[in-house]
Protein backbone atom coordinates (compact mmCIF):
# COMPACT_ATOMS: atom_id res chain seq x y z
CA UNK A 1 0.00 0.00 0.00
CA UNK A 2 1.07 3.63 -0.69
CA UNK A 3 2.79 5.28 2.09
CA UNK A 4 0.46 7.95 3.76
CA UNK A 5 3.21 9.89 5.23
CA UNK A 6 4.58 13.28 3.53
CA UNK A 7 7.76 13.03 1.69
CA UNK A 8 9.96 15.95 3.46
CA UNK A 9 12.73 15.26 1.01
CA UNK A 10 10.65 16.50 -1.76
CA UNK A 11 9.62 19.86 0.03
CA UNK A 12 10.32 22.98 -2.26
CA UNK A 13 10.13 26.69 -0.05
CA UNK A 14 7.87 29.13 -1.38
CA UNK A 15 10.42 30.56 -3.76
CA UNK A 16 12.21 27.45 -4.62
CA UNK A 17 14.89 28.81 -1.63
CA UNK A 18 14.40 29.44 2.29
CA UNK A 19 16.50 32.68 1.30
CA UNK A 20 14.33 34.00 -1.49
CA UNK A 21 11.32 33.76 0.57
CA UNK A 22 11.19 37.17 1.30
CA UNK A 23 11.08 38.25 -2.17
CA UNK A 24 8.06 35.51 -3.29
CA UNK A 25 5.40 37.43 -3.47
CA UNK A 26 6.76 40.26 -5.80
CA UNK A 27 8.26 36.78 -7.93
CA UNK A 28 4.80 34.95 -8.42
CA UNK A 29 3.37 39.05 -9.28
CA UNK A 30 5.29 39.72 -12.13
CA UNK A 31 5.98 35.74 -13.36
CA UNK A 32 3.32 34.76 -12.94
CA UNK A 33 -0.03 37.11 -13.49
CA UNK A 34 -0.91 36.10 -10.02
CA UNK A 35 -3.88 38.84 -9.56
CA UNK A 36 -5.66 37.15 -12.08
CA UNK A 37 -5.29 33.92 -12.12
CA UNK A 38 -6.30 34.08 -8.26
CA UNK A 39 -9.27 36.69 -8.66
CA UNK A 40 -10.52 34.04 -11.21
CA UNK A 41 -10.09 31.21 -9.34
CA UNK A 42 -12.19 32.76 -6.23
CA UNK A 43 -14.84 33.30 -8.52
CA UNK A 44 -14.68 29.51 -9.53
CA UNK A 45 -15.11 28.90 -6.02
CA UNK A 46 -17.91 30.63 -5.89
CA UNK A 47 -17.95 30.55 -1.73
CA UNK A 48 -21.05 30.95 0.47
CA UNK A 49 -21.05 32.86 3.69
CA UNK A 50 -20.29 30.21 6.82
CA UNK A 51 -18.46 27.64 4.32
CA UNK A 52 -14.91 26.55 5.02
CA UNK A 53 -11.98 26.46 2.42
CA UNK A 54 -8.97 24.63 3.28
CA UNK A 55 -5.90 26.00 1.40
CA UNK A 56 -3.45 23.58 1.21
CA UNK A 57 0.18 25.25 0.94
CA UNK A 58 -1.30 28.29 1.90
CA UNK A 59 2.24 30.24 1.54
CA UNK A 60 2.78 33.72 2.35
CA UNK A 61 -1.64 34.44 2.08
CA UNK A 62 -2.11 35.54 -1.26
CA UNK A 63 -5.52 33.38 -1.27
CA UNK A 64 -6.40 34.47 1.78
CA UNK A 65 -6.64 37.95 0.52
CA UNK A 66 -8.51 37.13 -2.70
CA UNK A 67 -11.26 35.46 -0.72
CA UNK A 68 -11.22 38.50 1.37
CA UNK A 69 -11.59 40.60 -1.66
CA UNK A 70 -14.18 38.61 -3.11
CA UNK A 71 -16.45 36.78 -0.71
CA UNK A 72 -17.88 37.54 2.69
CA UNK A 73 -17.99 35.22 6.03
CA UNK A 74 -15.90 32.72 4.82
CA UNK A 75 -14.22 30.33 7.04
CA UNK A 76 -10.39 30.17 5.80
CA UNK A 77 -7.83 27.35 6.98
CA UNK A 78 -4.48 27.47 5.54
CA UNK A 79 -1.48 24.96 5.97
CA UNK A 80 1.75 25.03 5.16
CA UNK A 81 5.21 23.78 6.29
CA UNK A 82 7.08 26.97 5.12
CA UNK A 83 7.02 28.95 9.02
CA UNK A 84 8.26 32.17 7.22
CA UNK A 85 6.12 31.88 4.69
CA UNK A 86 3.16 31.47 7.23
CA UNK A 87 4.98 34.26 9.50
CA UNK A 88 4.30 36.70 6.51
CA UNK A 89 0.68 35.35 5.66
CA UNK A 90 -0.43 36.02 9.27
CA UNK A 91 1.12 39.45 9.28
CA UNK A 92 -0.67 40.38 5.62
CA UNK A 93 -4.18 38.73 6.76
CA UNK A 94 -4.53 40.45 10.17
CA UNK A 95 -7.24 42.92 9.10
CA UNK A 96 -9.36 40.21 8.10
CA UNK A 97 -12.77 39.24 9.81
CA UNK A 98 -13.34 36.46 10.41
CA UNK A 99 -9.52 35.77 10.75
CA UNK A 100 -7.68 33.29 8.83
CA UNK A 101 -6.58 30.73 10.53
CA UNK A 102 -2.45 29.34 9.68
CA UNK A 103 -0.88 26.33 10.40
CA UNK A 104 2.76 25.38 9.94
CA UNK A 105 2.89 21.49 8.88
CA UNK A 106 3.17 18.88 6.35
CA UNK A 107 -0.50 18.39 4.76
CA UNK A 108 -2.16 15.13 5.82
CA UNK A 109 -5.54 14.37 7.19
CA UNK A 110 -3.73 13.47 10.49
CA UNK A 111 -2.59 17.06 10.74
CA UNK A 112 -5.92 18.74 10.69
CA UNK A 113 -7.78 16.69 12.00
CA UNK A 114 -8.93 19.31 14.30
CA UNK A 115 -10.43 20.87 11.29
CA UNK A 116 -14.01 20.43 10.11
CA UNK A 117 -14.04 19.20 6.91
CA UNK A 118 -14.10 21.97 3.58
CA UNK A 119 -16.72 22.19 1.24
CA UNK A 120 -13.58 23.46 -0.74
CA UNK A 121 -10.02 22.68 -1.27
CA UNK A 122 -7.46 24.52 -2.85
CA UNK A 123 -4.05 23.58 -3.78
CA UNK A 124 -2.16 26.84 -5.71
CA UNK A 125 1.09 26.18 -7.26
CA UNK A 126 1.99 23.50 -5.06
CA UNK A 127 2.26 20.10 -7.11
CA UNK A 128 4.36 21.11 -9.73
CA UNK A 129 7.30 21.43 -6.77
CA UNK A 130 6.62 17.86 -5.25
CA UNK A 131 7.39 14.49 -7.05
CA UNK A 132 5.06 12.30 -8.36
CA UNK A 133 4.76 10.23 -5.19
CA UNK A 134 4.10 13.16 -3.16
CA UNK A 135 1.20 14.37 -5.69
CA UNK A 136 -0.60 11.74 -5.29
CA UNK A 137 -0.64 11.12 -1.60
CA UNK A 138 -1.63 15.26 -1.24
CA UNK A 139 -4.21 14.74 -3.93
CA UNK A 140 -5.60 11.18 -2.05
CA UNK A 141 -5.32 12.92 1.66
CA UNK A 142 -7.36 15.81 0.06
CA UNK A 143 -10.06 14.00 -0.84
CA UNK A 144 -10.16 11.91 2.20
CA UNK A 145 -10.64 15.32 4.17
CA UNK A 146 -12.96 17.04 1.97
CA UNK A 147 -16.55 16.92 2.69
CA UNK A 148 -19.30 14.94 0.45
CA UNK A 149 -20.23 16.66 -3.05
CA UNK A 150 -17.49 18.93 -2.30
CA UNK A 151 -15.36 20.66 -4.73
CA UNK A 152 -10.95 20.80 -5.57
CA UNK A 153 -9.81 23.42 -7.01
CA UNK A 154 -6.03 23.04 -8.34
CA UNK A 155 -4.35 26.32 -9.79
CA UNK A 156 -0.92 25.39 -10.92
CA UNK A 157 1.10 24.96 -13.78
CA UNK A 158 -0.72 22.06 -16.16
CA UNK A 159 0.02 20.75 -19.62
CA UNK A 160 1.96 23.52 -21.67
CA UNK A 161 0.14 22.99 -24.66
CA UNK A 162 1.88 25.39 -27.41
CA UNK A 163 6.20 25.76 -28.05
CA UNK A 164 6.34 28.66 -26.50
CA UNK A 165 4.72 27.94 -23.05
CA UNK A 166 6.98 24.43 -23.23
CA UNK A 167 9.99 26.64 -24.18
CA UNK A 168 9.31 29.30 -21.33
CA UNK A 169 8.26 26.67 -18.45
CA UNK A 170 11.23 24.86 -19.11
CA UNK A 171 13.77 28.07 -19.10
CA UNK A 172 11.88 29.52 -15.76
CA UNK A 173 10.23 26.82 -13.60
CA UNK A 174 12.06 23.74 -14.46
CA UNK A 175 15.53 25.97 -13.76
CA UNK A 176 13.83 26.85 -10.55
CA UNK A 177 11.91 23.88 -9.56
CA UNK A 178 13.82 20.86 -11.35
CA UNK A 179 12.45 18.83 -14.34
CA UNK A 180 11.74 15.80 -12.58
CA UNK A 181 9.88 17.46 -10.44
CA UNK A 182 7.71 19.76 -12.95
CA UNK A 183 7.70 17.34 -16.14
CA UNK A 184 4.61 15.08 -15.29
CA UNK A 185 2.27 19.13 -14.93
CA UNK A 186 3.94 19.91 -18.29
CA UNK A 187 2.72 16.28 -19.58
CA UNK A 188 -0.95 16.77 -18.55
CA UNK A 189 -0.70 14.62 -15.94
CA UNK A 190 -2.73 16.53 -13.10
CA UNK A 191 -6.26 15.89 -14.34
CA UNK A 192 -4.94 11.78 -14.30
CA UNK A 193 -3.67 11.73 -11.05
CA UNK A 194 -6.84 13.86 -9.48
CA UNK A 195 -9.09 11.04 -10.99
CA UNK A 196 -6.46 8.16 -9.66
CA UNK A 197 -7.10 9.91 -6.03
CA UNK A 198 -11.16 9.49 -6.24
CA UNK A 199 -11.96 12.80 -7.88
CA UNK A 200 -14.81 12.73 -10.58
CA UNK A 201 -16.30 15.46 -12.87
CA UNK A 202 -12.67 16.83 -13.53
CA UNK A 203 -12.91 19.73 -15.73
CA UNK A 204 -10.30 22.08 -16.58
CA UNK A 205 -11.68 25.57 -16.56
CA UNK A 206 -9.34 28.58 -17.09
CA UNK A 207 -5.91 28.27 -18.56
CA UNK A 208 -3.38 31.00 -18.42
CA UNK A 209 -1.08 32.12 -20.29
CA UNK A 210 2.09 33.57 -18.34
CA UNK A 211 5.89 34.17 -18.77
CA UNK A 212 6.94 31.31 -17.13
CA UNK A 213 4.23 28.80 -18.69
CA UNK A 214 0.90 28.28 -18.99
CA UNK A 215 -1.36 28.31 -15.48
CA UNK A 216 -4.54 26.08 -15.68
CA UNK A 217 -7.38 26.18 -13.23
CA UNK A 218 -8.90 22.89 -13.05
CA UNK A 219 -12.51 21.49 -10.89
CA UNK A 220 -13.01 18.29 -9.41
CA UNK A 221 -15.94 16.60 -7.26
CA UNK A 222 -16.08 13.78 -4.46
CA UNK A 223 -19.29 12.34 -4.81
CA UNK A 224 -21.33 10.79 -1.93
CA UNK A 225 -19.08 7.47 -1.01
Amino acid sequence: MPDPRPVASSYTPAAGYHILTPFYDFGVAVTTRERVWRDRLVHHMALAEGEVILDIGSGTGNLALAIARHSRGVRYLGIDPDEAATRIARTKTAQIVPSPEFRVGFFAASAIDDWPSPAKIAICLVLHQVGLEEKARLLREAWQVLAPFGKLYVADYGEQRSRLMRLLFRLTIQQLDGVQDTQPNADGMLPVLMREAGFRDIRELETFRTPTGAIAIIEAGKPRT
